[in-house]
């Protein structure tokens, strides 16, 4: 891995159906995860965040994609900072920010893929498949349709980003830990063949299995993964400060050991922190965990 980091904040909740989210960036920071890094040896470049505009001074034109027109161009630009990252030979580590980041900084690193002609694969760790659309949306929210988004399927503006579609197969996602599924994304992940593992399963068969199973095909298949981690797929009771908080996740030490399994693997490109509100948390806990996690994603061992 490049021991160069880049964190890019992304300030934005415009995609979510609770506020406060857009100051998950900031609770990172207050986390000490540039710190943190540093002390694993890697050279920290902070870029800040990038601009988006508040709700406030926007207006709902569509119930089915709540905040169009702000999150695209909010995502373009993510999407430039984390390709322009990947191009300087740098790590970039997004901090979200509601999930609908997902749609810029995906095609971000898959434009940059597609340059060098690498093979993109992401791992998508979360309570939610996020791959509605704006037919099967019930809230309108865009955080729970990124990833259909990046497979290509969804609103024109946001699939064409970075003027190209798909930014990923669907052979070549991993859903981990997902345990709140709407009635749309199960057709969907059936339909396309996503590699989908469901909390249920994580119970029955255990992190290490499954993970040993996913990180051996996507090694086989891929060049460059993207891990997009969403602090709700922890349990609620390991971390609070969640908008969309599901119960019956993963654990503290289930948390840990897929990230240490990542690291490991050794084929992780970019990583991206999604859905810390630290308006919903208890002194910073959760942001404190999420950068914990972060550091076991990047390296950190015990011994």
């Amino acid at each position: 891995m490049n021991r160069t980091v880049t964190i890019i904040g992304f300030p934005m909740d415009l995609g979510a159906g609770r506020r406060g989210v857009d100051m998950g960036p900031s609770a990172l920071r207050i986390a000490d995860i540039g710190d943190k890094l540093t002390q694993l040896g890697y050279t920290v470049v902070d870029e800040g965040d990038v601009p988006v505009r508040t709700q406030e001074v926007q207006t709902i034109h569509d119930a089915k994609l709540k905040y169009l027109p702000e999150i695209t161009v909010s995502c373009a630009r993510l999407a430039i900072a984390t390709k322009a990252a990947l191009d300087n030979g740098s790590f970039p580590l997004i901090l979200g920010g509601d999930h609908s980041m997902s749609i810029g900084s995906i095609a971000g690193v898959a434009a940059h893929c597609r340059e060098k002609g690498k093979r993109l694969g992401v791992m998508w760790i979360d309570a939610h498949a996020d791959m509605n659309t704006p037919q099967t949306t019930p809230s309108g929210n865009i955080h729970g349709m990124p990833l259909s988004v990046s497979m290509g399927i969804g609103d024109e503006h946001l699939v064409n980003l970075m003027d190209f579609a798909p930014k990923v197969e669907p052979k070549n996602v991993a859903l981990i830990a997902i345990r709140s599924v709407d009635p749309g994304e199960k057709v969907l992940i059936k339909e396309l063949g996503v590699m989908a593992f469901p909390m249920p399963e994580i119970d029955k068969l255990g992190v290490y299995s499954i993970m040993e199973n996913v990180l051996h095909t996507l090694k086989n298949n891929v060049d460059h993964l993207h891990v997009s981690f969403d602090l709700d797929s922890v349990d609620p009771t390991v971390a609070e400060g969640v908008g969309t908080p599901v119960p019956g996740g993963l654990s503290y030490r289930e948390t840990h050991l897929i990230m240490e399994m990542i690291a490991e693997a050794g084929i992780m490109g970019s990583l991206e922190v999604a859905e810390v509100n630290p308006i919903l948390d208890d002194k910073n806990s959760s942001a404190r965990f999420a950068a914990e996690v972060v550091a076991s994603t990047m390296g950190k061992h015990i011994l």
